[in-house]
């Protein structure tokens, strides 16, 4: 018989490998996002603005209903039913020359709870000469904890016009809800012949001086911005004269003209009263003479 002899080895403990912060990300869980891209093109033909070419891609889907009017009317919807953190939207469109066009939403934009960082909006708008194009989205409803960075570019060639309008409602009125720790990034920049002429930036960090302060929305809900850009400073003197009667005066709604640009403000308490603002404002500016049907209450 052989006897073997066993050799101790030393012993080694074990110590688990932290992971790095590379590894943990690549096992972290991926949310699904929104994703959506629609763009079109127009082009003149008989006296009417016509549909030149057509995309969309995502969530993000253009229509374009029938109208009685020579001027095109689309409508850009997100099939997603809303944004939320790390959401991408992006709309763009091209106005030819001497052409008509209503770019309208079909319902609201609602923006949810964000769980990491905002979700992004962002459009761009060309418009060619002599041509008119009214930029009229329904409302942007901020939800509770919700985030929205918006940017708007919009190019206007020589002697082209403008209606743009943006509202905002804080929070959902059936629900009770302030929605005051919202949070809005919204920046606008118009240019004419690559010259800036119109810049805003609206920053909302969701502070009780924001919403009380009587210079920012004193204790109101519902906010809008409307601009109209003329071809000529005389035209756009012309328009402020007309809107005048509109503009309640028991009302937080007031219209200013600098050159060839004419600004309306609006605050009211709820939608509702927002929409009676600004409707007959919106009926006047427009160049096709009304509203979109989605928008008649």
């Amino acid at each position: 018989m052989s006897i073997c002899s066993l050799r101790k080895r030393p012993f080694v403990p074990i110590v688990a490998e932290k992971p790095d912060e590379t590894s943990s990300r690549a096992l972290a869980p991926r949310l699904q996002r929104a994703r959506g891209t629609g763009s079109l093109t127009t082009l003149q033909r008989a006296g009417a603005t016509r549909l030149a070419t057509l995309y969309q891609d995502g969530c993000a889907k253009i229509r374009l209903p029938n109208t009685h009017s020579p001027a095109m009317e689309a409508v850009l919807i997100n099939t997603a039913g809303g944004l939320t953190g790390g959401d991408h939207m992006q709309w763009s469109a091209e106005l030819a020359p001497q052409g008509r066009m209503v770019l309208t939403t079909q319902a609201c934009e609602r923006i949810y709870r964000s769980i990491g960082g905002p979700a992004t909006i962002e459009t761009r708008l060309a418009v060619g000469a002599g041509a008119h194009l009214d930029w009229l989205p329904q409302e942007t409803i901020l939800f509770a904890a919700s985030q929205l960075d918006r940017r708007i570019h919009i190019d206007l060639a020589e002697g082209a016009s403008l209606t743009a309008m943006e509202a905002v409602l804080l929070g959902r009125e059936a629900m009770g809800e302030i929605a005051l720790d919202a949070r809005l990034r919204d920046n606008w920049r118009i240019h004419r012949n690559g010259t800036l002429i119109h810049a805003e930036a609206t920053r909302l960090d969701g502070t009780a001086a924001e919403r009380d302060g009587l210079s920012l929305l004193a204790g109101r809900r519902a906010f809008a911005t409307l601009l109209h850009i003329a071809p000529s400073a005389d035209r756009c003197a012309a328009m402020l004269t007309r809107l005048r009667p509109l503009l309640p005066q028991d009302s937080r709604i007031a219209a200013s003209a600098n050159g060839e640009r004419l600004v309306v403000r609006a605050l009211a308490s709820t939608g509702l009263a927002l929409r009676r603002l600004i409707v007959p404002v919106l009926a006047e500016l427009s160049g096709a003479g009304t509203l979109p049907r989605l928008w008649h209450l």
